[in-house]
């Protein structure tokens, strides 16, 4: 759940501009891995200088603790916390010096729904099957996408992180670069120490403040989290993952998960097709779409589900689908289009389903960003104005590709490629 990928990504055939860091709650999706030598490192004074960053930051601690205190928080929970917290100087590292990848969704595809995950989300559903049926009655989310959410956010809890999520946060209030917004993930995580749900050596998770099996945001925890296991605490640090499951089911049944419904479904495009209605806004029910020339892979209009959206997340030379609401209510867990697709995906080939039908491109990389603006500038140049030059392929600059491509003699797909590029300079 989570800020992640610019907007306008997929239109430029990349997973993200950076390496975001994440979960639940609009935050940079960070690579949680075993053992984050942040934590580590830390706390050790190795020489001078970090005794001073220490010395710093502590003293940010103290003027913070008024504040804490004036939010609610108890003091002694606040003392608690403080007396282990230390300055992170890794997490602001990674923080400010987020890698650009340049990965084509189909790339990221291929790892997020790899064998291998799909194969041990089956083996989780063997092994958390009961407990999976009673969260879906519950609240009435599929149980495949919980399991997806569940393998994409942490590969089934292998990998949840064990950065001390009071120092991360801390640090990067105090020197990151969104300080509002992390001192209010740092209240919230004080917040749930105060309510008993974990305790501050409990507390890990990733470099970014991203907690448990799947993730979520102290703030996103504490409107949403819940005690499945009737335990008295929402664990979601726990090996026993029912509580983060239920967690998960929990907030997509409160942005508008319908059961039955499924997240797409991959089409065919009749000859001559109008790509211009592939823009994003249009929403149509299936049987109007049919009319149109969309059909399922079989030829037949796809059943009515619902208004569905005509998604080419590789423009016009890969795969079409009809996305439908809950796609936009995974998107609310993380909005990108990537992540939903690897989630909805995933979660249908733990179910038994096929791999996609329809060939993606060759293209070995997306834009860089760099490259992206290049497209922006010669694209205004050329008499089809972008509006600005950002590097973000947003919904002015689709409307400025398809009009250069248009006139071009191209399907006006409005996706950004290197070919695209190419032939602008």
């Amino acid at each position: 759940m989570i800020a992640r990928l610019a907007a306008g990504a997929l239109a430029s055939g990349l997973l993200a501009t950076s390496l975001h860091a994440g979960s639940v709650d609009r935050s940079p999706r960070p690579q949680t891995r075993p053992a984050d030598a942040v934590t580590r490192a830390a706390l050790t004074l190795a020489d001078p200088a970090e005794a001073r960053a220490q010395a710093a930051f502590r003293a940010w601690i103290a003027d913070f603790r008024p504040r804490a205190l004036a939010a609610g928080i108890p003091a002694a929970t606040f003392d608690a916390a403080a007396a282990s917290a230390r300055y992170l100087p890794d997490v602001v590292q990674r923080d400010g010096n987020q890698a650009e990848f340049t990965k084509t969704i189909w790339q990221y595809l291929d790892s997020a729904v790899s064998d291998s995950r799909v194969d041990n989300g089956r083996k989780a559903l063997a092994e958390h099957g009961d407990t999976l049926a009673r969260i879906e009655s519950h609240y009435g989310v599929d149980t495949r996408v919980v399991l997806a959410v569940w393998g994409m956010e942490t590969a089934y809890g292998t990998y949840r992180g064990d950065t001390p999520i009071v120092s991360a946060l801390a640090t990067l209030a105090y020197d990151g670069r969104r300080a509002s917004f992390f001192e209010n993930q740092l209240i919230a995580a004080l917040e749930i120490l105060a309510a008993g749900d974990t305790t501050p050596d409990r507390m890990t998770g990733s470099w970014a403040g991203a907690m448990g099996h799947t993730q979520f945001m102290p703030t996103s925890f504490k409107a949403l989290a819940v005690d499945f296991t009737g335990d008295g605490r929402r664990d979601i640090w726990s090996d026993d993952p029912t509580d983060a499951l239920a967690s998960t089911a929990a907030y997509l049944a409160h942005h508008g998960w319908v059961a039955g419904m499924p997240w797409g479904v991959e089409v065919s495009l009749a000859p001559g097709f109008d790509f211009d209605l592939a823009d994003g806004d249009t929403r149509r029910m299936p049987s109007d779409w049919a009319g149109l020339g969309v059909t399922g892979l079989d030829g037949a209009p796809v059943r009515d589900f619902g208004a569905a959206r005509l998604f080419l997340p590789a423009g016009a030379r890969g795969p079409a689908f009809l996305t439908f609401k809950n796609f936009d209510v995974i998107r609310r867990y993380n909005p990108s289009d990537a992540y939903a697709m690897g989630v909805g995906h995933l979660g249908d080939r733990i179910a038994g389903g096929a791999t996609f039908s329809g060939a993606w491109p060759d293209d070995a990389r997306g834009l860089t960003s760099d490259e992206r603006r290049e497209l922006q500038t010669r694209l205004t140049r050329a008499g089809y104005d972008t509006q600005g030059v950002d590097g973000r392929i947003g919904p002015r600059t689709v409307a400025a590709l398809r009009a250069f491509q248009r006139d071009e003699g191209l399907a006006p797909d409005g996706y950004a490629s290197l070919a695209i590029l190419e032939r602008l300079r």
